[in-house]
């Protein structure tokens, strides 16, 4: 695997020359608007990276973005890929190897998620404090490369704090509404019925999504500091549940993409 990502990242700093970014963004379900706030300098497709997998949604562009966004040099997965699309962990947290090997010091991850905490409600933001993965694999099973991060990585602080704060405060500042909590990783693609929704909040989530979790556990593993958010696009709550559709969940997450926008460029500025 280390072979594999070293001759993936020769060739993309081929490619983009000497351009060195700071900050990875990997953009979630209907967020990928961010892009058009960066200044790009290059743009890759997932299907010429030699060894990169290529997302199957037809709603995820499926490219990588560099350029600059806030005063800092970034690059953007516009596009992220998931298990259910019949990917191994391995392949799905390969990008955020990879980034880090081209140089990046922070990753922050955005997604679409659906609310358990009833306080919660559609097009709200949610910052992710911690997480609950029940995902039926982990991306660090087998061999460990040592040359990228530890046998046993910690999990203490998943998720940076001083960046939650930051985050909290920019939206407070801005008068958007924007919580803290538990984000659940399941596996999907389906949405959950009234019974899972229900065990998943008695568990203590806030939210649930499809992914995240692993490329956050890779990120932990190499060193990466992580902040994450969530938008919450429809309402896991058993007793009132209602059919959704994934056309509804994506316009609810880009009408709420430009408060999410906001607080990453903000956010990105203050790194």
């Amino acid at each position: 695997m280390l072979e594999s990502i070293q001759h993936t990242a020769a060739y993309i700093k081929n490619r983009i020359g000497d351009f060195e970014p700071e900050v990875g963004i990997i953009l979630g379900t209907g967020l990928g608007g961010l892009v058009n706030e960066i200044t790009v300098e290059k743009q890759l497709m997932y299907s010429n990276i030699p060894d990169f997998p290529i997302s199957t949604l037809e709603f995820h562009s499926g490219k990588l973005i560099f350029g600059t966004l806030a005063g800092k040099k970034v690059v953007a997965m516009q596009g992220r890929l998931h298990y259910y699309e019949g990917y191994n962990m391995q392949q799905i947290t390969f990008p955020v190897r990879v980034m880090k090997m081209l140089g990046i010091k922070t990753l922050l991850v955005s997604n679409a998620s659906g609310a358990l905490n009833k306080t919660f409600k559609k097009g709200d933001l949610m910052v992710i404090s911690d997480h609950i993965n029940l995902q039926p694999h982990n991306p660090l099973v087998g061999r460990n490369e040592e040359e990228l991060g530890p046998r046993f990585p910690d999990m203490s602080e998943p998720y940076r704090l001083e960046l939650i704060d930051k985050a909290l405060d920019i939206a407070a500042a801005n008068n958007i509404t924007c919580h803290k909590g538990v984000y659940v990783a399941v596996s999907g693609p389906n949405l959950e019925t009234r019974a899972e929704y229900k065990f998943l909040r008695i568990i203590g989530g806030d939210a649930v999504g499809m992914s995240t979790v692993p490329e956050v556990i890779v990120a932990n593993h190499m060193g990466l500091p992580v902040f994450a958010i969530s938008v919450l696009t429809d309402e896991g709550f058993p007793d009132t549940l209602k059919p959704v559709s994934v056309e509804e969940i994506i316009k609810v997450a880009q009408d709420a993409e430009p408060n999410m926008t906001l607080i990453l460029k903000e956010l990105i500025a203050g790194l």
